[in-house]
């Protein structure tokens, strides 16, 4: 039997008021009618056995414990281990009255192949399965996939694997995959007719938002073949919306110390004015969540003189302080980190009793965005 509810308003409230005392109040953020942590848990990285699912369990269940209800995954990480891991604990925190469905904001993804034998798996569901009119020429580079029937399919199966009956937050992963392949035109078509998939998803209850979960589509310059126009994607949520009002809410992107490129780099235009991403997101109405907030650790020790300085006057480990760099930039909603032992949820979830780093120190980067943007290459 699947977990009925969703992430709502008084829920996620309460979990913030359930922490109040181990938590400062500056690590909960506003969004989409949510209280929402300002880290949340990534489970990408990892091998596809048991040992591995047991240990994201745990992690998963710890982070809950100390403060992150945000958690993020995708059907594909881990050929969909990672959902059942995620679905395991979402299980055993109802269970043991930790917290409630309506607390937790569920994210996942789809668009990718999920299974180990990528091509043979495609064409023998999809293609070659009348129930489906997907073509070869929908699948680009041998592993992803945009077609609304795919799309659909992958988000009934990620609803199978995480046992739950709504998803907070669905994106599209990756989608600037396509332009590999496709022409543009083709591409923001490819793209109508998915948002109109996720429109219908909301409307039955099976989402409550949508967003698009990308890797280099909105830092790369515009005259890159994998640039993806954030402005245009939006108008085209609000086209094939009931009465225009859509419900494409997220971005997810990366951001660290060495790729800043959604604070400094002017990458999207609106209004006829180019700006970082960031900004147009805000502008937007879409809330941003960064991934490889630490990049792997290799934003470890990386950190822009101006603010290295400020957090050397704490306490924090090196690791900890590239987090609290990528968690406090402004106008980001959540900084996700793998984790997948508990000593490194107790270690990550230090910064929950921290202030974010203020805002002004972010102004400073953003000024020196050309000095910023050589040493992020």
């Amino acid at each position: 039997m699947k977990i009925s509810g969703k992430a709502t308003l008084t829920g996620t409230q309460k979990y913030r008021e359930r922490h109040h005392q181990d938590c400062i109040a500056a690590h909960f953020r506003e969004a989409n009618d949510w209280v929402v942590s300002s880290i949340g848990i990534g489970t990408y990285l990892g091998a596809a056995d048991s040992r591995t699912d047991d240990r994201v369990t745990d992690a998963i269940i710890e982070s809950v414990k100390n403060g992150i209800n945000l958690i993020d995954t995708a059907i594909n990480y881990r050929y969909m281990h990672a959902e059942w891991s995620l679905s395991h604990a979402l299980r055993a925190l109802i269970r043991d009255e930790v917290v409630s469905r309506d607390e937790l904001i569920i994210c996942t993804k789809g668009g990718f192949i999920p299974d180990l034998d990528r091509i043979s798996w495609f064409y023998s569901r999809y293609i070659e399965n009348s129930r489906f009119s997907i073509k070869p020429g929908d699948l680009v580079a041998e592993c992803h996939c945009l077609h609304p029937e795919y799309i659909w399919d992958q988000l009934e199966r990620s609803l199978d694997n995480l046992g739950v009956e709504t998803i907070d937050i669905y994106y599209l992963h990756n989608p600037e995959m396509q332009l590999s392949e496709v022409s543009p035109e083709i591409f923001y078509h490819r793209l109508m007719l998915a948002f109109e998939v996720l429109e219908k998803a909301v409307s039955q209850g099976k989402i409550s938002s949508y967003g698009l979960a990308t890797w280099d589509g909105f830092r790369v310059p515009p005259t890159h073949p994998n640039h993806l126009d954030l402005a245009k994607a939006k108008a085209i949520a609000s086209q094939v919306a009931p009465n225009g009002t859509d419900h494409f809410k997220f971005l997810q992107l990366p951001f660290n110390a060495t790729m800043l490129e959604a604070l400094v780099q002017p990458t999207q235009q609106v209004k006829r004015t180019w700006l970082p991403v960031l900004e147009v997101a805000h502008r937007l109405g879409l809330s941003v969540i960064s991934s490889a907030s630490i990049g792997q650790t290799k934003a470890v020790g990386q950190i822009p003189k101006a603010l290295q300085e400020i957090l050397d006057q704490t306490p924090l480990t090196p690791t900890l302080q590239a987090l609290q760099f990528t968690r406090s930039c402004p106008k980001l909603l959540t900084a996700l980190v793998g984790m997948k032992t508990i000593d490194h949820v107790t270690e990550n979830s230090a910064l929950t009793r921290i202030k974010p780093l203020a805002t002004k120190f972010y102004k400073a980067l953003a000024t020196a965005s050309d000095q910023i943007g050589s040493e992020s290459k």
